[in-house]
């Protein structure tokens, strides 16, 4: 029998485990393992936000509140935010349920294909994508002047929702597809049998089981949009927006107490969005509880199912030509102007001035990666299995990467740890950013990767450990296992996946980020997204292109070796049969 469940539960909390939890002394493993994750957290989460928070409301920035909620100007850029926000929020989410819906309910050819187009997208640097759309669809494009005779400005608001809901639909299909593959086919069946048109049964049977999978992923999109930085320097024009205020008023105006105050308000819609999902999620959570599946899924076979095919597909093509355009334009001299062949530009990155930013970015990238996913492994480890009353701090803490806008940690990065941030003769924090003591800001950038592809990790392995019974790791200490031995060779055989996707998510978020990182580059180290950020901005599109295109193949490359070095899942078998030879 399926039953329709709405279960309330803490949406603060991390998830429990259904079975109670041995009340014994943390062993001397657990707690070196928890004092670790709470100072990278501290470190890298906590002081750059209270260093914001610290310069937005020192005594001397108070009165930029007044200037900023009475100034038609400021206003405006606070307006802008939140409608790109909410628009790139509406925009992927349906485009990701355009493509979720494609594959899982539609009798149509070539869905491998729209998968691996839908997934582009996640591999590519964030600004790829503004920097093709200015080729192909901008004053002088390719697409808009040439070919169509139009000089349309697609710098502005539409530009950037365009460019933001093309580049973080992903996010959302990836959602909706595991949910609408895992909604039990009998509800829609006893519609059908009951008459219910296909329309009626998406309206009344579907879209409110996949409430939480909508409102989740606009949730998600709403607070990157809003945090991007990258695309709004190349593609914005006059539409200013609150990360790039933030970011000009550092480099361009030396007002790092404007920065903080911008930073502030920034803060309000990301947290309020990011603890608004947690909360919503909570109270109103769907799901059909069966035994297995107790029917089968009726695909869309009437003509009806044309016009959504062919949306799909003209999305699909849009991303095939953007992608498409920074290929080709690594290997073209002018990119629809002279298509010459040539190799100059994939050279300069290469064996040229770029192979500096690649070894640096892929170096760093390296380093983070393993770092990122192991740390969100034991921190979601610690906060299912060993901790209780302070489960919701450090889980909160491991979170904040993702729920705190990448441009706000970067400042804050450069407000707590800049060489004069003093006291009398004394540093307040090491100097982790520029100073050749610690290779010019490297070690603040590995950590800033660090910190941003943690929460990845940390919550797919909080959901693979909740589904994951204690009692099989009860069993392995109860014959004199210590917790860390358990976690070697019974936890983590078991939640592998986890680990994949960690060390995948982490490496791809490293190699590609942007909005983080651009204040702590300095002439010492070179970022690859730092080189094309500079590339687009004064018209190289050619080394941008091709930066693009290495960073890419690096990425799928390393996705293909992760996963042959970690591989795939495990089962109770190998776990125990692993054991087994360990005696």
């Amino acid at each position: 029998m399926t039953t329709l469940l709405h279960d309330r539960v803490p949406a603060a909390s991390p998830p429990e485990v259904t079975t109670p939890r041995r009340r014994r002394r943390l062993d001397l493993g657990v707690q070196v393992l928890i004092i670790i994750s709470v100072v990278l957290v501290v470190i890298g989460s906590v002081i750059p936000l209270v260093a914001v928070l610290a310069a937005a409301f020192a005594p001397g920035a108070l009165p930029r509140y007044a200037e900023f909620f009475t100034s038609t100007v400021d206003l405006g850029i606070l307006r802008n935010t939140i409608v790109l926000g909410a628009l790139v929020g509406t925009c992927g989410t349906a485009l990701g349920f355009l493509f979720a819906f494609v594959q899982t309910r539609l009798d149509v050819p070539g869905k491998k294909i729209l998968h691996v187009i839908a997934m582009v997208p996640i591999v590519s640097p964030p600004f790829a994508v503004a920097t093709a759309t200015v080729v192909l669809y901008g004053r002088r494009g390719v697409i808009s002047h040439e070919i169509l005779g139009l000089e349309y400005d697609i710098y502005g608001l539409d530009g950037l929702v365009f460019v933001l809901s093309i580049s973080l639909f992903p996010v959302a299909y990836l959602g909706l597809l595991g949910m609408m593959r895992g909604l039990d086919p009998a509800l829609e069946e006893a519609a059908m049998n009951l008459g219910a048109s296909r329309w009626q049964i998406l309206r009344t049977v579907i879209l409110p089981l996949l409430a939480p999978g909508l409102v989740a992923p606009f949730m998600l999109l709403f607070v990157e949009a809003i945090a991007d930085l990258a695309n709004p320097l190349v593609l914005g024009g006059d539409y200013t927006v609150l990360a790039s205020r933030a970011y000009l008023a550092v480099t361009g105006e030396y007002d790092t107490t404007s920065a903080a105050v911008y930073c502030v308000i920034l803060l309000v819609p990301s947290l309020a969005m990011y603890f608004g999902q947690r909360a919503w999620l909570g109270k109103k959570s769907r799901a059909t509880i069966t035994g297995r599946p107790s029917g089968s899924v009726h695909l869309i076979t009437g003509w009806s199912r044309w016009p959504i095919y062919g949306l799909a597909l003209f999305a699909a093509a849009v991303i095939v030509s953007l992608y498409g355009t920074v290929i080709l334009g690594s290997v073209t001299k002018v990119f629809g102007v002279d298509n010459t062949f040539t190799l100059d530009y994939l050279k300069e990155v290469l064996v040229g001035p770029g192979t500096e930013a690649v070894l640096d970015t892929l170096t760093f990238a390296a380093i983070a990666t393993p770092i990122a996913a192991m740390v969100g492994l034991i921190v979601a480890w610690l906060v299912v299995r060993h901790l209780r009353w302070t489960a919701w701090l450090l889980d909160l803490g491991g979170t904040l990467g993702v729920a705190v806008p990448g441009t706000v940690l970067g400042i804050g990065f450069v407000l707590a740890y800049r060489p004069d941030r003093m006291i009398g003769d004394y540093e307040i924090f090491p100097s982790l950013v520029g100073g050749s003591a610690l290779a010019g800001g490297a070690v603040a950038i590995i950590l800033a990767f660090v910190v941003r592809s943690l929460p990845a990790g940390q919550r797919t392995a909080v959901g693979a450990l909740t589904q994951l019974h204690p009692y099989i790791e009860h069993a392995s200490t109860d014959l004199g296992a210590s917790p860390l031995q358990t976690f070697r060779f019974v936890t983590l055989p078991l939640i592998r996946p986890a680990l994949l996707t960690g060390l995948s998510y982490s490496f791809a978020r490293s190699m590609t980020s942007i909005s983080t990182i651009v204040l702590l580059v300095t002439p010492e180290t070179k970022i690859i997204t730092a080189q094309v950020l500079s590339a687009a901005g004064t018209g190289r599109y050619g080394v941008a292109f091709a930066y693009c295109t290495v960073l890419t193949a690096i990425v799928l490359s390393a996705f293909a070796l992760i996963r042959f070095i970690v591989g795939g899942g495990a089962s109770l078998h190998r776990v125990a049969g692993h054991s087994e030879r360990q005696k």
